[in-house]
């Protein structure tokens, strides 16, 4: 069996070593290693450490013995389906996977597929993880290097719910909210209403009203408004915020500034606190408190500064405004203007009128129209402004057509001071024009006289009974005895 085992012409590549085996030859034997080790006939896996294996004292790969001469174990359990061996062990020959171990050669990988299921699923969850990623990413940065400059309120209602966001207050840099202005400053604001008696074209008399609004500027009843809310007024009616209602008496009036001071005999009113005008700027805060269209007295509104130092033109007088975003309608007049600290910054005097217009009110700054009202509560009238002594009317005349000019005429009504009378000035002349410029109603003739200072001289142009002459005036200054 050993001859016949040595001719066969099977090419075996043993994936085990025997070591001492009775059938070496005597060359290869070391006497040395004679003993209880030869006796022991023992051989070694290449595999030893994870398996062992012992012999069974037969022949392996002959073909009186098919099977293999070894039995392996692992772990200590016999199991054929875990040595797995394959049908070449089964036959006397070294399966595959151990041929490739025993050359050291790794056995091919089996290709991967994916399903185009596995795949979607694959791209959608990178998808997902990516932006889970980008949020992390973009909140630590905003944490750790978020601008400074801008600030979030948060505010939580009655329900408990919390919800944040930009207010009118935080963006303008408002140190009282609007509703913490409007508690300070609504009991300052007052509305006003007059009456005047006019006759028609058969002398009948009837009354017409007007309304307006004014502010509260000491305890004992002095307040200011706009002239024009009550010029002319033959009573002027003040209703507080309690609802009671009171007779008021005319302190004085300024025509150039629009600007009057009325009084009402009350005690412990509320008086408001005086802002600074001169330090506003582009962008703070303006809420407005008034009683807009005469029946909607308390109203507030808010807005912005939208401009501090507007030049405008009104019924014939240039003045220097305040510019609001806040809403202003007609019976505003002579309200107030408040800044983020609940202080009154500015009367208000004007909205802009169109179909087409929003969001342009106007009104006096402060400091003038505190420097205005404290003089006419002082004297009566306010110093520095200049006049011409005499009162004018409008009215048209066939002398339009003779000297070339517009439809409308201004006649001097009176003359009131001995300076124009000696300057040759009488009632009924017309005025054609003043220092050159024609004039064409008494707004004209208002912006002249008043962008000239007291003492100033003007050249007059008058017609009288179809005649044309020059007459020169010295302004003067005009007090109370000419209001």
């Amino acid at each position: 069996m050993k001859k016949e085992f040595e001719n066969s012409n099977i090419e075996y590549e043993p994936n085990f070593v025997m070591q001492n085996s009775p059938n070496n030859d005597a060359k290869d034997r070391n006497p040395e290693s004679d003993g209880d080790e030869a006796s022991s006939a023992l051989y070694r896996d290449p595999r030893d450490g994870f398996t062992s294996a012992s012999w069974t004292g037969g022949q392996a790969g002959s073909k009186n013995h098919p099977g293999s001469a070894f039995e392996y174990s692992k772990n200590g359990r016999d199991s054929a389906k875990e040595q797995n061996f394959g049908d070449d062990e089964k036959n006397g020959f070294p399966s595959r996977d151990r041929k490739h171990k025993a050359l050291g050669e790794k056995k091919p990988s089996r290709p991967i597929t994916l399903t185009k299921k596995t795949l979607a699923l694959i791209l959608a969850a990178f998808l997902v993880f990516s932006c889970l990623f980008g949020l992390a990413g973009a909140y630590i940065g905003n944490q750790l290097w978020g601008s400074p400059g801008y600030t979030t309120v948060a505010t939580t209602n009655d329900k408990g719910v919390t919800t944040s966001g930009y207010t009118l207050e935080d963006a303008t840099g408002s140190n009282l909210t609007i509703q913490q202005i409007t508690a300070k400053d609504q009991a300052s604001v007052v509305e006003i209403k007059t009456e005047y008696a006019t006759n028609d074209n058969w002398m009948q008399q009837f009354v017409t009203q007007g309304a307006g609004s004014g502010v509260i500027i000491s305890k004992d009843g002095y307040i200011v408004t706009n002239n024009h809310v009550i010029e002319g007024a033959n009573k002027i009616i003040v209703t507080t915020i309690d609802n009671k209602s009171y007779d008021a008496s005319l302190i004085g009036t300024d025509t150039t500034n629009d600007v009057a001071v009325i009084k009402i005999k009350a005690v412990g009113l509320t008086p408001v606190k005086y802002g600074n005008s001169d330090q506003l700027k582009v962008g703070d805060l303006a809420v407005a408190i008034g009683n807009p269209l005469g029946e909607l007295g308390g109203t507030v509104t808010a807005g912005i500064i939208s401009a501090t130092d507007r030049e405008l033109t009104i019924d014939g007088k240039t003045m220097h405004l305040l510019q609001t975003d806040s809403s202003i309608n007609p019976g505003n007049s002579g309200g107030g203007l408040f800044n983020g600290d609940g202080q009154l910054i500015g009367l208000v005097v004007a909205k802009s009128s169109g179909s087409d217009v929003e969001g342009l009110g106007f009104a006096i700054p402060v400091n003038k129209a505190a420097d205005v009202a404290q003089q006419l509560m002082d004297k009566g009238f306010v110093s520095g402004q200049p006049w011409t002594g005499m009162t004018y009317t409008e009215g048209s005349s066939g002398l339009d057509s003779l000297f070339g000019g517009s439809s409308g005429t201004v006649y001097i009504y009176s003359v009131d001071t001995n300076t124009a009378r000696l300057s040759g000035f009488e009632a009924g002349d017309v005025v054609f024009s003043v220092d050159g410029q024609q004039i064409t109603s008494i707004n004209d003739l208002t912006g002249i006289i008043t962008s000239h200072e007291v003492g100033d001289k003007l050249k007059f142009t008058i017609v009288r009974n179809g005649e044309t002459m020059d007459l020169t005036l010295k302004l003067q200054e005009k007090d109370k005895s000419v209001q």
